[in-house]
């Protein structure tokens, strides 16, 4: 066994996971209703007749909840149907007010597809079963009653596109990129907003494990995980219970479980039903869903670049590393940051490693997005400019980013001269500095002639104190070891 397939075993088992994941579409109106979307308004404000199942109404599809699973069914490579059908998932909950939900099962809108990422610096791919329009359910509350639940019904007819997976995932690791990665896709599309403490972007996860070449195992699905920290401690988390189980001679019962993030555990729901528990048909009042190629193609036209692709043109146009490319992709305003710094300042690569360096460190400390980072791509490009042209040095450089971050007056030029940052770069001057570092060091200077490499290191240390730091550090190592022959 090789020590790759060795490292994705869990005390010899295998680990399976697969994903369901409720993406809320970003229409402003419900998927068969006129009603608004919009969160955090009163509870039971936004529900209409028909959200409410009132005798005689009728559902009426929304346009644009279907261009939304065209736009998802191009970025993922997908099948987009012809021709689908919706159907009635009947189950009895007390948010449920038609007693059933409006799906999709036998013929969804979106069918197959794969999600590609890199996990580390290995690519990965999961393969797409399908991804299907349907109705969300409203929302029970209990916090703030007493012994009573009581139900919103705001959220009764967003609209979801629900996106399955094979189950492909094998660690949680594997797990938590993938739906990074299928984040990415639906926010930068513009079909979701992705916020998951609002519940627009919800994941299940189904687990099982099993001995290496053994069938599948029976699978517990960790419902409505809202963070990927959580995602990967749940599933960490039931993969140790469900092996103490069977080692402890237990056998897995399928299970709807969530996991409480105060203890780190998962707990047990309600059994898991099949579909043939929810009594699927087709509506009747919903005729099949039509898609014309027309209008695919239309879609299609209106599309962004996708992050994928962007990304491989960034290796290709800038010459960036693949690893660059994807980091500098994760965000449609960070991809545009970088490009105009880019371009601006002719040195892509130094460019990148500035945004994925200082750049991102600062927002992450600041909890800032990029595009309300204080300096602008424009000003960076300037600032590496000066750097390439032997200006100024990469320490004088961060505290001219410093002052830029801070909002002290002035642009990079005039930053430069009013600290007094500019880069001594005379030949003459700098030998000068070193003629008088080998004479004040003369031993150092014996002890790098013995073939004493790190003399060397002590003696350009000791030219750029004499500088004060201003001195090209290039040119101080070019001309000491001439010097020094």
């Amino acid at each position: 066994m090789s020590n790759k397939t060795a490292s994705l075993l869990v005390q010899g088992y295998e680990v399976v996971i697969g994903f369901e994941t409720h993406a809320q579409l970003a229409t402003q109106s419900k998927i068969f209703s006129r009603a608004p979307t919009a969160f955090g308004a009163e509870p039971n404000t936004q529900a209409c007749a028909v959200d409410l199942a009132l005798p005689g109404t009728l559902p009426v599809m929304n346009r644009e909840a279907v261009a939304c699973a065209i736009r998802l069914g191009l970025a993922l490579g997908s099948h987009i149907a012809e021709q689908s059908v919706f159907a009635r998932k009947n189950y009895f909950y007390p948010d449920l007010p038609k007693g059933y939900q409006i799906s999709q099962f036998e013929i969804p809108v979106v069918q197959g597809g794969e999600v590609g990422f890199f996990l580390g610096d290995e690519k990965k791919t999961v393969r797409l079963v399908r991804a299907h329009l349907e109705e969300d359910a409203g929302k029970s509350l209990h916090e703030d009653f007493v012994g009573q639940s009581g139900i919103d019904l705001n959220r009764a007819g967003t609209p979801l596109l629900e996106i399955v997976t094979e189950p492909d995932m094998r660690s949680s690791a594997e797990a938590v990129a993938y739906a990074k990665e299928l984040h990415k896709i639906v926010t930068w599309i513009g079909i979701c907003d992705g916020n998951m403490q609002e519940g627009s972007f919800r994941c299940d996860a189904n687990v099982s494990v099993r001995k290496p070449g053994a069938p599948l195992g029976t699978r517990r699905e960790i419902k409505n995980l809202n963070s990927f920290k959580f995602m990967q401690q749940a599933i960490d988390y039931e993969v140790r219970w469900q092996i103490e189980q069977i080692e402890d001679g237990f056998s897995i019962q399928q299970a709807t479980v969530l996991f409480d993030p105060d203890t780190g555990e998962t707990r047990a729901m309600r059994t898991k039903e099949d579909a043939a528990d929810y009594r699927y048909f087709p509506d009747p009042d919903l005729p099949p869903l039509v898609i014309e190629r027309a209008w695919v193609e239309e879609v299609k036209a209106a599309m962004p670049e996708l992050p994928r692709a962007m990304a491989e043109r960034f290796v290709r146009q800038y010459g960036l590393p693949e690893y660059d490319a994807t980091t500098l992709t994760q965000s449609p305003a960070m991809a545009a940051y970088f490009e105009v710094a880019a371009k601006a300042s002719g040195q892509a690569k130094m460019v990148s490693n500035w945004v994925m360096g200082e750049v991102s460190r600062r927002l992450n400390n600041e909890e800032r997005d990029i595009v309300d980072a204080p300096v602008q791509a424009r000003q960076l490009a300037a600032l590496i400019g000066r750097i390439a042209d032997g200006t100024v040095s990469n320490n004088a450089a961060k505290q001219v980013f410093d002052a830029l971050w801070t909002g002290q007056d002035g642009e990079v030029d005039a930053i430069i001269e009013a600290k007094g940052l500019k880069q001594v770069s005379d030949t003459g001057a700098i030998e000068k500095i070193i003629d008088e570092v080998m004479t004040a060091n003369a031993e150092m200077v014996a002890q790098f002639r013995a073939g004493k490499e790190k003399a060397f290191n002590a003696l350009v240390g000791q030219a750029m104190k004499a500088s004060k730091g201003k001195a090209n550090p290039q040119q101080v190592n070019d001309l000491l070891r001439q010097k020094l022959g």
